[in-house]
């Protein structure tokens, strides 16, 4: 039955042109893209190249859902999460919940290469950056002050609490546990935009690969809370003698399911990439219909594709390619399915 289905997934999605080098991103972040390509071009290693495309976005504060700056939590502060994945040596390190540093990358790199560890994660994180010589740095801004201002004016509505209620004498918080609830409309999907993530897969011309992820999480989260960014094989996987993915949406859901990682496996097996991100896709959406959701793949030969689930107000995933034959960043698209 599986090859049946592989079979037929990559009749749908038939292979198309390969080239290498090759970068592939999330989202319509060009910079980024450019960043990374430019790395490859001057002989970078993919993991130089993914670092440097997930850093500009941590920079450039990406759609306000990487870097500094965006998605603060119930108490206004951004926490940073980041990973990075080495395809030759299967080395990945990771960080989440990260406080007061700016580059997450680059820590998720150190963590790797500095530690025999695969995650830190909250104060313990930070303390790890800063003695690497990471300078502590305020992660709020305006923007972000403003967003959770607005936040509780509203109730603190959205937010991610079930099973509980607050302090009748507060608007929110804090909350006690409840046996029951009554079912209400949360606006959880409201804004597809209010939980990103750069994710990025990097290919050399010799088909060493490296992936690698940023995000400043979801907006108004419960503190604490670490999404499938900076998980192996949720966020981002990398295998040198397959492929790379990386996956964006409801990491909550998503992490479950390990969308990266099966990705790689089923290209692994032979299947197009276009085909293993819909399989992986499919994987998720027999339990979660309407989730908010997409992942991007790349084997080993110059080979991609993309695929995303139609939920609401989310109906077509846009994702950004540069190799050896555009020589320069393009912004492609896929419909949700």
């Amino acid at each position: 039955m599986f090859t049946s289905l592989l079979c037929t997934f990559t009749l749908l999605f038939p292979l198309g042109h390969a080239s290498l080098p090759l970068v592939i991103n999330t989202w319509a972040f060009k910079n980024a893209t450019a960043a990374a390509w430019s790395v490859l071009q001057s002989g970078g290693s993919v993991l130089d190249a993914v670092q440097e495309g997930c850093a500009r976005c941590e920079v450039e504060q990406c759609d306000g859902t990487v870097g500094y700056g965006g998605s603060p939590d119930e108490s206004g502060e951004t926490t940073l999460d980041a990973l990075i994945m080495n395809g030759d040596t299967m080395e990945v390190g990771a960080v989440a919940d990260l406080r007061r540093i700016k580059n997450a990358i680059g820590v998720a790199r150190a963590v790797m290469e500095r530690t025999d560890h695969t995650l830190l994660v909250g104060e313990s994180a930070s303390l790890f950056a800063e003695n690497m010589g990471f300078p502590a740095e305020d992660l709020t801004t305006n923007k972000s002050v403003n967003i959770f201002s607005q936040w509780l004016g509203s109730n603190c509505q959205p937010n991610y609490r079930k099973n509980v209620f607050p302090d009748p004498s507060q608007h929110c918080g804090p909350y006690k546990p409840r046996a029951m609830l009554e079912e209400r409309e949360r606006a959880r999907h409201a804004n597809v935009h209010s939980h990103d993530t750069i994710g990025m897969v990097a290919v050399d011309g010799d088909g060493h690969v490296a992936a690698g992820t940023s995000t400043n999480g979801m907006n108004h989260k419960v503190p604490g809370r670490v999404g499938d960014s900076p998980i192996v094989g949720a966020g981002a996987y990398a295998d040198s003698s397959a492929g790379g993915a990386s996956a964006t949406g409801d990491g909550d859901i998503m992490m479950r399911f390990l969308p990266s990682y099966l990705a790689v496996e089923l290209m692994r097996t032979g299947a197009d990439p276009s085909a293993a991100c819909k399989m992986a896709i499919t994987r998720i959406k027999r339990h979660y219909s309407e989730f908010f959701g997409a992942i991007i793949c790349a084997n080993t030969t110059g080979h991609y594709g993309a695929a995303c689930n139609k939920s609401p107000g989310f109906s077509q995933f846009h994702f950004m390619v540069s190799n050896s034959e555009s020589d320069a960043p393009l912004l492609k698209s896929v419909d949700c399915f």
